[in-house]
């Protein structure tokens, strides 16, 4: 599809989805964490892998039914009480321990290198992100947190993408116009969305092919732009 950017000139900043554009997690789940059920075992030996998923698609729900991102602990114990196990403050502070970010989330393999170099190229950068406030401590456990002058979080901003002060947070972060920045997402709507906001866009799709927005299949093709 042509693309809806005014001219490439005019470019100054990239604005990154994370999940699904940066990084993904390692097994291929978001949430709950991949030691959920570990961790849950550790206190209720008897779940059954089948009582595990259906608290998942609970857990699920609730995310569907929020206006932003929710706490940790509200999640969690939701998922909790569905299993029939007492979310004890000694189990919601081990479900959100600490863990170090590469065991559990990886980026993409050409993330590094387009960040480097765009930045090498004085391009700025920033996050808007439907995330927990962590993001940037595990950006910074991935090793790209260096990269990002600012992030627009869900959770902090208590809105999700496609509310326009998520997108605006970012620019206005960065002290640019919304022309002068170009929105990267996995999900097409999101980048629609932006387009219309006046930010040019590109929609990440390393699997498959849009026709509905300007869309790319790695990364890297953003160097093409800057």
């Amino acid at each position: 599809m042509t693309s809806l950017l005014s001219s490439p000139e005019d470019l100054r900043a990239v604005l990154f989805d994370s999940g699904g554009v940066l990084m993904q997690p390692i097994g291929g789940r978001w949430n709950p964490r991949a030691d959920f059920e570990q961790t849950v075992l550790s206190h209720a030996p008897s779940i059954t892998p089948e009582q595990f998923a259906a608290a998942i698609i609970t857990g699920d729900q609730f995310f569907a039914a929020s206006a932003s991102t929710p706490g940790y602990d509200d999640y969690h114990r939701v998922m909790l009480r569905d299993l029939g196990v007492e979310p004890t403050l000694q189990l919601l502070a081990e479900l959100r321990r600490e863990v170090p970010p590469a065991t559990v989330l990886e980026t993409y393999p050409e993330v590094m290198g387009t960040l480097k170099e765009l930045s090498r190229r004085g391009v700025r950068m920033a996050v808007v992100s439907d995330a927990w406030p962590d993001l940037p401590k595990l950006h910074a456990g991935l090793g790209i947190g260096q990269f990002f002058e600012a992030y627009a979080i869900s959770a902090e901003l208590g809105c999700d993408k496609p509310d326009p002060r998520m997108y605006h947070h970012a620019s206005a972060a960065l002290n640019l116009a919304p022309a002068q920045c170009l929105f990267v997402d996995d999900d097409p709507n999101l980048v629609t969305a932006a387009i219309t906001l006046g930010y040019a866009g590109r929609a990440i799709c390393r699997n498959s092919t849009t026709s509905d927005v300007p869309s790319i299949a790695s990364l890297t093709e953003l160097l093409d732009l800057f």
